[in-house]
């Protein structure tokens, strides 16, 4: 070991030894040549004896000395006290030329040890080997010191401990205070670095270790209570941001995580922030994959349920989303489940099977799913309508064991099977009897059908057949008389008709061939009514061929509604009174005309419109309402010679699609721009006084077709 090296671990426990001498008497010279002879008989040790070099130091009880001892063995230049007389001197000793060279290198010998004695430096005290109760409180601060120079936490504590009980008089106790508060805060700083590397026990453990009798000990609970809140306040802000994330709400996680970033703790802001960013993204990753899932399942279909479970399976276990996705499993098993059932309900049984072993266990209904199949099954034999089929689905159904989750389904189609067995064995002997095509044998069907109990199962089927064994009979018995009123009808006169009808009539209401017969008595009634009603059309048109229209209308009007004619009357008398209201119009038209007034001619114009042109007189109220139009262009130009006002306004009157709409609005424009030469105050004037006069004409006329709007 160097002289100035510590080792790794010492203690303090090593060095008390409770006898110093005897350690001492351990490390003395044994040599007798060390020893001179003293009149009292006592041995005294050289304090000439050298020192080896590799030899341990060790501090005596002295404050600022160490005494040295060495094992090295220590040679007297005097004779040894001896009875004999003198040996005589061998002859290189006598020669006066060896002493010569002695006494020549002697001083140099001499000065050299002197000077390699002088640039010696002093031994360092060995501090694993003191005895602390002895050392002196600079041997205490220099072994503190060297301890507390490896900056760890057990040696700046010993480092404290070795000097902080020493006198509050002690010269160096300045000194001391000074270095215990810093070897505390290095304690601190060592715990404050556990504490950022996540160790919050560690920290507050190692930070406890500072003596509480210590004045930097107030610095530990200030610390400690930093690191607690610092780290609540980081528990608090994952778990919020966990919370968040299990909810699907990404942007609030996300951003309650990036809080993490401003604590004062490296492990939080570096391991934990990246080990929940990095959760979070995988959770809104997986989240996509479960609205996925759930959009699939919307579908209800076999093929896109079987999709969803394999998208929301992927989802792992350190997924925030982990257990909705385990959630949304069964449920989606369950709706094909449903599905199954619902093509069971159809009787295709078949198809509800092959959903129903689609099914994966990872949906936790293997049991659910393992009894449908066999009920389905047994299902499928019930449907067979035969006593072997329900035996066989009775025996598979019995097969359901009482704690399996569909035994109370099976037990109740056992019964209602075994009651179906007795329904199946009567329905079988009904048909046979109905086979035979009879009144009577279709009575026996009846009877024998109408013995199974209206709430067994088979009592729907039962009334089905019932039913239909009836509307045989009913048509077996009714058919002749249809077929007889079919004949009387051939004959086509009205008497003839009204017979086959009367013979129709005694099929009633609720027969099999009812619905029939109507038919063919509605038939019958059109071709009466057709016949009595036609000659009464003819004179009517006939009426009207020689212009006598109001009496061919009120001849039509006898033909009532709802009878055959009924609409073909409806729509001569239509096109009579159209032509009636074109004359009248046309009348009215020329007489007011004649005023020779621009209200007139207007007036005239607006009632020539109503005469549809497919009428005869449309040409000539076409030609009319070309010359009255420039009638009114011709007032206008005379009354805009006084009066160009005047003249514009009766210019307006001028309706639109007649010869002269396009001058009359020529005329317009060059009187507006003689009054008011701007162009656009010319437009704004004449679109809201074009707008009146329209507005005029749409007040005084009747007609759709009116144009000058």
């Amino acid at each position: 070991m160097a002289e100035w090296d510590i080792p790794e671990s010492w203690s303090l426990e090593k060095s008390k030894e409770p006898n110093l001498m005897a350690r001492l008497s351990r490390i003395a010279p044994k040599g007798d040549a060390t020893r001179d002879k003293h009149p009292g008989g006592n041995d005294k040790r050289s304090l000439f004896s050298t020192t080896s070099s590799n030899s341990s130091p060790v501090n005596r009880a002295t404050d600022n000395h160490f005494v040295i001892d060495s094992q090295s063995d220590v040679t007297t230049s005097s004779e040894q006290v001896s009875g004999k007389p003198p040996r005589k001197l061998p002859r290189w000793a006598r020669s006066w030329v060896l002493w010569a060279v002695i006494m020549a290198f002697a001083p140099g010998s001499i000065a050299f040890f002197a000077i390699s004695m002088l640039l010696k430096l002093p031994s360092a005290p060995n501090c694993p080997s003191i005895f602390w109760p002895l050392a002196s409180a600079s041997v205490r601060v220099h072994c503190a010191q060297l301890a507390a120079s490896k900056q760890n936490v057990k040696d700046l504590l010993q480092a404290i401990s070795l000097v902080q009980h020493l006198p509050q008089s002690h010269p160096l106790r300045s000194e001391i205070d000074r270095l215990i508060e810093e070897w505390s805060k290095n304690v601190l700083e060592l715990a404050d670095l556990s504490f950022q590397d996540g160790k919050l026990e560690e920290a507050m453990a190692t930070a406890r270790k500072i003596p509480q009798d210590l004045g930097a000990y107030k610095l530990v609970d200030e610390k400690i209570e930093k690191w607690q809140s610092t780290w609540s306040k980081a528990e608090e802000l994952y778990q919020k941001a966990e919370d968040e994330a299990r909810n699907q709400r990404w942007q609030s996680a996300f951003i309650t995580a990036a809080k993490l970033l401003r604590l004062d703790n490296k492990h939080w802001e570096n391991t934990k922030y990246n080990q929940l960013n990095q959760l979070i993204t995988k959770a809104r990753e997986d989240g996509n994959k479960l609205a996925q899932a759930k959009f699939l399942a919307k579908r209800k279909n076999v093929d896109n349920l079987l999709k969803a479970i394999e998208v929301a399976e992927y989802i792992g276990k350190d997924s925030f989303v982990y257990a909705k996705a385990q959630e949304l499993i069964p449920e989606i098993g369950q709706t094909m489940l449903d599905l199954a059932k619902s093509k069971l309900n159809r009787q295709d049984g078949d198809e509800a099977i092959r959903i129903a072993q689609d099914t994966p266990d990872s949906t936790g209904l293997t049991e659910e799913r393992e009894d449908f199949i066999a009920l389905a099954e047994a299902q499928n034999n019930a449907w067979l309508g035969t006593v072997s089929g329900l035996e066989v689905a009775i025996s598979q159904a019995q097969q359901i064991e009482p704690s399996r989750p569909n035994y109370e389904q099976a037990q109740q189609l056992i019964a209602r099977w075994q009651l179906e067995i007795e329904d199946v064995s009567r329905l079988d002997q009904a048909r046979l009897l109905a086979s035979r095509g009879t009144i009577g044998y279709l009575s026996a069907a009846i009877a024998q059908a109408q013995l199974i109990p209206v709430n067994n199962p088979r009592s729907s089927e039962a009334r089905k057949e019932i039913g239909r064994w009836t509307t045989q009979i009913q048509t077996i018995e009714d058919r002749p008389i249809l077929e007889r009123a079919e004949q009387i009808a051939l004959l086509g006169d009205i008497n003839s008709l009204q017979a086959a009808i009367t013979e129709a009539r005694r099929i009633k209401i609720g027969r099999a061939l009812y619905r029939e017969t109507r038919r063919k008595i509605a038939r019958w009634t059109a071709n009466i009514q057709t016949i009595e009603d036609r000659p009464i059309l003819e004179q009517a048109r006939s009426l009207a061929s020689t212009g006598n229209l109001n009496d061919a209308i009120a001849t039509a009007n006898q033909i009532s509604r709802g009878r055959s004619l009924s609409r073909e009357a409806r729509r001569e008398i239509s096109k009579w009174q159209e032509e009636i209201n074109a004359k009248q119009n046309w009348r009215r038209a020329r007489n007011i005309a004649l005023r020779g007034t621009p209200q007139a001619l207007a007036r005239a114009i607006r009632l020539a419109r109503s005469v549809p042109r497919r009428n005869a007189l449309g040409i000539d109220a076409n030609i009319a309402m070309d010359r009255w139009s420039q009638q009114l262009l011709d007032i206008a130009r005379f009354q805009g010679q006084s009066d160009i006002n005047q003249g514009i306004e009766t210019a307006n009157l001028v309706p639109r699609g007649t010869a002269a709409y396009n001058a009359a609005r020529e005329q317009i424009r060059t009187w507006r721009q003689f009054l008011k030469p701007t162009p656009q105050e010319t437009e704004e004037v004449i679109v809201p006084t074009e707008d009146i006069t329209n507005s005029r004409e749409s007040e005084a006329s009747s007609s759709s077709n009116t144009e000058a709007q």
